[in-house]
C-alpha cells in the first residue's frame, strides 16, 4: 500500500504547471513577428541569381567538394541594387542594417494592411512554423558545410616546412591562432564534429533546441576568435549565432520556467498536420534529400578532398628526392660569390622544398604581406598561398613546375601581396563559369617541355579529378605574351563581362642536380631579375620540438 496521500493540499503544488493553450499574440508580438519573418527569410533565402546559375549548371555527375560548399555558404543579407549606396559597395554588418531597415518598413506595411482587415488576424502560428523551418535547414546546410573542413582538417592546416622556419615576430596575429589550431588536428576535428552535430541536430524537431545550443556555443566562440584575432570571417560566424539565437527564443521561455522557477514544465508546440499522402511523402523525399545530399554526400566529397586535394594546400607531390631544409652553402650572381651575411637582402637563407610543389626561402628584404586567410576556392596548386599568408620577415614561396628528364625547374612567385584576396575571388568565379575559352600557350616554357611536365589536372588522383578542377585549370592559367599581367579569370561585377588581370609573377628558371640522394641540390638558371645564379644546397635534418601529427591533410607518397 502507498504511502503516500491520495490528495495534496493546493499549498504543495504551487510550483505545478499545466500544460496551457499558447497565449494570444499581442499588437506589439505581432509587428515584431512580421519585421522577423521578412528579415530572417530575406537572410535565409539565396537572394543572388548566381547561386541558382551554380545550382542548376555544376555537373552533378562529377562534383568538387566546392560545389557543395558554394551552394551551402552564401550572403547572408538582402541584396538591394547589389547593397551599394552613394556608389560605395556595404559589406559585413552593413548588409544586415540594410536588411533590418528593409525587414522594418516592410513590416510596418504589413500591420497597416493587417490591422485594416476583418476580421483580424489573431496570431501567425503556420507561419511561425515554416519561419522556423526555413531558419533550421539554412543554419544546418551552411554549418554542415562550415564543419566539414574542420572535421577533415584542412581549414586550418598542419604548418608547413617554410612556415616552421619562421620567426614567431614575422607572424600575424591570425597566422598564429590559426597555425595554433591546425599542430592539433585533433582539436580540429573535435570541433568540426560538434559544427556538423549541431547542423544534424537542426534536420529535426525534435531536436533542434540541442542543436541551437550547440551552434550558438561553438560559433559565439568563433566570433569572438576571429575579432581578437582579425581572422577575417566574423561576420560569416556571427550569421550562424544569429540565426541560432532566433531558433532558441522559441524555448527560453520554457526552459527559464523549469531551471529558473523550478516548476513543471509541459512545452506546447504547434504543428501542422500532415494527412494527405502526398504532403506525406514530398516531407519524406525533401529531408532524406537534403540529410543525403548535406551529410552523406558531402561527407564522402570532402574525404576525397582531405586524401588527395586539400582545401589550402597544394595538390600535387613535389620531387621525391629534392623534399627537405637545406642551408645554403654556396651563392653565386652572375659568377660572383656573395658571402653568407644575415644582413645581405640577395643571398638566400634558410631554403626548404616541401612534400608538395612548393620552394621556400628567406632573404633579408622585406615583402608584401599577404593578410588573407589563404582561402578561396582556387584550383591550381599555384592559387593556394596559405603557406606564405601572414608571413613576413623577406619570406618567399616559388611554386615550381618540374621537367623531370631535362633536370629544369619553372618557379613562379606564389605571393602577390594585397591582390591575392581580390585575385582568388576572381578565380573562385571563374572556376565555376560555363566558359570554354583557353589561352594560348604561355611561351616561357616551350610545347615540347609542357609535355614532359604533364597537365596538372591530369597528375591528381582519379578520385579527386571534377569538372569544377578541370575547368578551373583553364580559367587560372597564365596568359601568354603579357610581360605585365596576368589572366585570372571572367569579373562579372560590373555589369559586364571582362578579362581580369594582375601582375605577372616573378618568375626562375633552374637546372637541378641533386647528389647523393639529394643531401646536396646545386641549382644553376636565371632568377627572377634575370641574373644567372648558382646555389649549392646542403641537407640539414632539423629537429623540431613541435611533435609531427598522425593526422595530416594530403597524399604525397
Amino acid at each position: 500500500m502507498s504511502s503516500f496521500p491520495l490528495e495534496t493540499p493546493t499549498s504543495q503544488v504551487n510550483w505545478v504547471e499545466q500544460p496551457a493553450s499558447p497565449k494570444p499574440w499581442s499588437k506589439l508580438t505581432k509587428f515584431l513577428f512580421r519585421v522577423a519573418f521578412v528579415f530572417f527569410v530575406s537572410i535565409s533565402l539565396p537572394n543572388d541569381p548566381g547561386w541558382y546559375k551554380d545550382l542548376f549548371t555544376f555537373d552533378w555527375t562529377s562534383l568538387h567538394y566546392r560545389d557543395l560548399y558554394d551552394i551551402a555558404r552564401f550572403g547572408s543579407g538582402l541584396n538591394i541594387f547589389g547593397n551599394k549606396i552613394f556608389g560605395s559597395t556595404l559589406n559585413g554588418y552593413a548588409t544586415w542594417v540594410i536588411t533590418l531597415i528593409f525587414a522594418v518598413v516592410v513590416g510596418g506595411i504589413w500591420t497597416v494592411i493587417a490591422e485594416r482587415k476583418k476580421p483580424q488576424p489573431k496570431e501567425y502560428n503556420l507561419l511561425y512554423y515554416w519561419l522556423r523551418v526555413v531558419v533550421r535547414y539554412r543554419a544546418g546546410i551552411g554549418i554542415i558545410g562550415f564543419g566539414y573542413t574542420k572535421l577533415f582538417p584542412t581549414q586550418l592546416p598542419y604548418p608547413s616546412l617554410g612556415v616552421l622556419n619562421t620567426d614567431f615576430g614575422d607572424l600575424t596575429l591570425q597566422k598564429i591562432y590559426w597555425l595554433s589550431i591546425g599542430v592539433v588536428p585533433w582539436y580540429e576535428v573535435f570541433a568540426g564534429v560538434v559544427e556538423v552535430l549541431a547542423g544534424a541536430l537542426l534536420f529535426f524537431r525534435a531536436t533542434t533546441f540541442w542543436g541551437a545550443v550547440l551552434l550558438f556555443g561553438a560559433l559565439a566562440d568563433i566570433v569572438f576568435v576571429n575579432f581578437e584575432y582579425d581572422g577575417g570571417v566574423h561576420v560569416y560566424s556571427s550569421y550562424f549565432v544569429l540565426l541560432s539565437a532566433f531558433l532558441l527564443i522559441y524555448d527560453i521561455p520554457k526552459v527559464y520556467n523549469l531551471l529558473i522557477k523550478e516548476r513543471l514544465t509541459i512545452p506546447v508546440h504547434y504543428y501542422p498536420t500532415f494527412n494527405k499522402p502526398w504532403q506525406k511523402w514530398s516531407r519524406v523525399l525533401l529531408k532524406t534529400g537534403v540529410i543525403g545530399v548535406f551529410i552523406v554526400w558531402f561527407f564522402y566529397l570532402q574525404g576525397v578532398n582531405f586524401l588527395y586535394d586539400p582545401y589550402k594546400q597544394p595538390a600535387l607531390k613535389g620531387i621525391s628526392e629534392l623534399r627537405g631544409n637545406y642551408n645554403v652553402t654556396e651563392f653565386k650572381v652572375n659568377n660572383q660569390v656573395i658571402p653568407y651575411s644575415p644582413l645581405d637582402s640577395v643571398r638566400w637563407q634558410q631554403v626548404t622544398f616541401e612534400k608538395w610543389t612548393s620552394l621556400t626561402f628567406k632573404v633579408n628584404r622585406p615583402v608584401d604581406l599577404d593578410l588573407s586567410n589563404g582561402g578561396g576556392s582556387p584550383m591550381r596548386d599555384i592559387n593556394r598561398t596559405f603557406e606564405l599568408t601572414g608571413v613576413a620577415g623577406g619570406q618567399r614561396v616559388f611554386y615550381y613546375e618540374a621537367d623531370t628528364v631535362n633536370k629544369v625547374l619553372y618557379l613562379q612567385d606564389k605571393n602577390r601581396g594585397r591582390q591575392n584576396r581580390e585575385t582568388r575571388e576572381i578565380e573562385g568565379k571563374a572556376a565555376r563559369s560555363d566558359r570554354k575559352e583557353k589561352p594560348a600557350e604561355d611561351p616561357w616554357i616551350s610545347a615540347k617541355t609542357r609535355k614532359i611536365i604533364g597537365s596538372e589536372d591530369e597528375k591528381i588522383h582519379p578520385l579527386a579529378r571534377s569538372t569544377r578542377r578541370t575547368r578551373g585549370m583553364v580559367t587560372e592559367a597564365e596568359e601568354p605574351g603579357k610581360e605585365s599581367t596576368k589572366f585570372v579569370g571572367w569579373d562579372q561585377s560590373n555589369n559586364g563581362t571582362v578579362k581580369a588581370q594582375a601582375p605577372l609573377r616573378k618568375r626562375m628558371i633552374l637546372h637541378y642536380s641533386a647528389i647523393n640522394g639529394g643531401n646536396r641540390v646545386i641549382l644553376k638558371g636565371i632568377d627572377e631579375n634575370k641574373d644567372s645564379i648558382q646555389v649549392v644546397l646542403d641537407r640539414v635534418n632539423r629537429k623540431y620540438a613541435l611533435s609531427e601529427s598522425t593526422l595530416k591533410a594530403g597524399k604525397y607518397d
